[in-house]
């Protein structure tokens, strides 16, 4: 009857297969990441300051450090299949919860409910996360201690996360417990953080590089989403009449962001999945560690930045009755610079892992961007904009000329590889018919 049960009745967990894409069930689950990100940009909007931004940042942070396990259980499970489907979704619940709660996490001392969710929807996340860790090692004592290496992390998270929900409201000085929070919050990422560098390879297998790559590639563009729903958001075009410096606004909001696409997708992108399929073992492991897990988060946390900067600029520019010469308020103008600026050096230094190169063109945009900042911020929000979008599409510009030539040998590897796999699909497929490979 144990296979009869509920388990038996829904299916066996699948593994995944050396070349497994992304399923569709991945993509919905990652829906509730979107949503996450939408609350972090919205309540860090609300109240822009630097313990604010602190607090978007850890939060961001051990937000994708879930993301990195849930990754790395997927490159063991498949997600969608069997009975896995039913776990996961009561982590999308647990995730939705504590996307809800986020705004609250970091609230007033004497109310811990918001905190409080937070911590439990996380325990229950890792739990999940957990078991279906233990579900794929069952039959492997090697990998079951393998496993045990990563306990500390695991109890030691969840239980910092619930000593910053209940002991702050035992603090009489509302100072001491704002700080012995935020304190509680940076040990919890500095010890997953540090985890994931000390455990090295240990328990880690990256079956298939193709479905890694394209499970990071799919959640950065959710993150550069993000950054047009900000654009959206800020304009305020839905409650009134558009406005020529609106619209004006808006349109440069998503040229600069789609430049910002083109960076990591035209060439850094895809030469790096190549180069991730051509590693091997530990060196394979290594890289998707450093490269996708650690170093993804840099350029999600710019976007992020970049998108409030844009918001509060395209908002200000928008609103009637303000002269279109009125200078960007506040910390609009460095968040919009300094967050392209950490994306793009996010960007680089995952070129420098993946492919042992750097590009001076983007060199020299990052110092444009720290030199631009000071002339940007007298500036109208409209031009201060403007200068961004002409930085942005400019570095696309100068890299479709200069490196014409390494972007057709890139896809000319491309295609071919793709050629001989949809060839050999094609030959397996002919069965199917009954017919022998390489006929019609």
């Amino acid at each position: 009857m144990g296979d009869m049960g509920w388990r038996g009745r829904l299916g066996p967990a699948v593994g995944v297969a050396p070349g497994a894409r992304v399923d569709k069930f991945e993509i919905f689950f990652d829906l509730v990441f979107v949503f996450s990100f939408f609350i972090i940009t919205r309540a860090t909007a609300a109240n822009i300051n630097g313990r604010q931004l602190l607090h978007a940042a850890l939060v961001l942070a051990v937000l994708w450090w879930c993301w990195v396990v849930h990754t790395v259980v997927a490159t063991r499970i498949r997600i969608g299949e069997g009975f896995v489907p039913v776990l996961m979704v009561v982590g999308m619940a647990a995730l939705f919860c504590f996307a809800l709660a986020l705004p609250q996490a970091f609230m007033d001392h004497k109310d811990e409910a918001g905190p409080v969710v937070v911590a439990v929807s996380y325990v229950v996340i890792r739990a999940i996360h957990l078991i279906l860790f233990l579900h794929v090692v069952r039959n492997d004592p090697t990998e079951r201690r393998q496993l045990l290496r990563y306990a500390p992390e695991l109890a030691l998270s969840t239980m910092l996360l619930l000593v910053a929900a209940l002991l702050p409201t035992h603090i009489p000085d509302a100072g001491t417990a704002a700080l012995v929070r935020d304190a509680l919050w940076v040990s919890v990422v500095l010890l997953q953080y540090g985890t994931g560098l000390l455990a090295r390879t240990w328990g880690w297998q990256v079956t298939s590089a193709e479905h890694w790559t394209e499970r990071y590639d799919l959640i950065l563009i959710i993150a550069l989403g993000e950054s047009v729903i900000s654009v959206g958001v800020g304009s305020n075009l839905l409650g009134q009449a558009p406005t020529w410096p609106g619209v004006t606004a808006a349109v440069f909001g998503i040229f600069f962001t789609a430049a910002l696409w083109w960076v990591h997708y035209d060439l850094i992108g895809p030469a790096a999945r190549i180069a991730l399929h051509a590693s091997l073992g530990r060196a394979r492991v290594l890289m998707a560690r450093d490269a996708y897990a650690y170093l993804y988060l840099p350029m999600i946390a710019g976007i992020i930045l970049f998108a409030l900067g844009a918001e509060g600029i395209v908002h200000d520019v928008a609103e009637p009755g303000v002269p279109v010469t009125e200078p960007a308020h506040g910390p609009d103008v460095p968040m919009l610079f300094g967050g392209v600026f950490l994306y793009l050096l996010g960007n680089m230094a995952f070129q420098l892992r993946t492919l042992h190169t750097l590009t001076w063109t983007r060199v020299g945009t990052l110092v444009v961007l720290l030199v631009a900042i000071p002339v940007a911020m007298p500036m109208p929000g409209l031009a201060a904009l403007g200068l961004l979008t002409a930085i942005c599409v400019g570095l696309v510009f100068a890299e479709v000329v200069l490196m014409s030539e390494a972007r057709h040998t890139l896809r000319a590897v491309v295609f071919e590889e793709r050629t001989a796999h949809e060839t050999n699909e094609a030959a397996y497929r002919a069965r199917w018919h009954g017919q022998p490979p390489g006929t019609t």
